[in-house]
């Protein structure tokens, strides 16, 4: 199931947030251009960036996403009947779209390299790190000593990449392995559930609704602590 869901969002426009861009375009309106052409060289933390700014940033991301997905999903409720049982899957990966997207937003803001290349097929590797971060958003126990173990191959890699060593050297192939499984169970789970109020006009919005803007926006902040304490944060 996750495997399935990871593939469908990672096939929708806009997925893949360039570094560069997305810090530009964030940072510009805030600090000078030398600034920012630091922050794109090293990190935030190197270009000395105040944590608030870095804060309210990561804040503002959170909340964007958190609004647009929780009206997808609302919208996607609202009419009841069975038909609602379609649109679990969309439901789902537009879900799983917008944690990925403010995934690398906030990983970004504190230090990591580029996590998705800019065109081509997503390799493996990838999608474990990619797993790894979504688990820290679901709450998934071992994803976040998972995503620490990685941080710090990240922060001792002096060209700022991601490690290209196998992950199972780093221990996060099996935390990876547990997100991927808890998805596919716990979480379906209870979005399978919704089912049950989509069947009444209007409550299925809201079951829909309340379920994604609670598990995005704690989840997603659950992240932004989570990373702000990490090396690529601090380097």
């Amino acid at each position: 199931m996750w495997h399935a869901l990871l593939g469908g969002a990672l096939k929708l426009p806009g997925v893949r947030v360039g570094r560069e861009q997305f810090l530009t375009t964030a940072l510009a309106p805030h600090l000078s251009e030398q600034v920012v052409a630091q922050v794109l060289l090293t990190t935030p933390s190197r270009a000395h960036v105040a944590r608030p700014m870095i804060a309210r940033l990561s804040s503002a991301s959170i909340a964007e996403h958190r609004a647009l997905a929780t009206a997808t999903s609302t919208l996607a409720g609202m009419p009841g009947g069975l038909w609602a049982i379609g649109t679990l899957p969309a439901d789902l990966t537009q879900f799983f779209w917008h944690v990925l997207i403010v995934s690398q937003k906030l990983a970004y803001l504190h230090g990591w390299p580029e996590l998705l290349p800019p065109e081509g097929e997503v390799d493996e590797e990838t999608k474990l790190v990619l797993t790894l971060f979504v688990g820290v958003v679901l709450g998934v126990q071992g994803s976040s000593t998972g995503l620490w173990k990685l941080s710090s191959a990240v922060s001792s890699d002096s060209l700022g990449k991601l490690p290209q060593a196998p992950l199972s050297k780093f221990a996060l192939r099996n935390a990876a392995i547990q997100v991927a499984r808890w998805v596919g169970v716990k979480l379906t789970k209870r979005k399978l559930s919704e089912l049950l109020g989509r069947g009444v006009p209007l409550v299925g919005g809201a079951v829909a609704g309340t379920f994604t803007w609670f598990a995005l926006g704690v989840g997603a902040e659950r992240l932004r602590r989570e990373l702000e304490g990490l090396a690529p944060a601090q380097a």
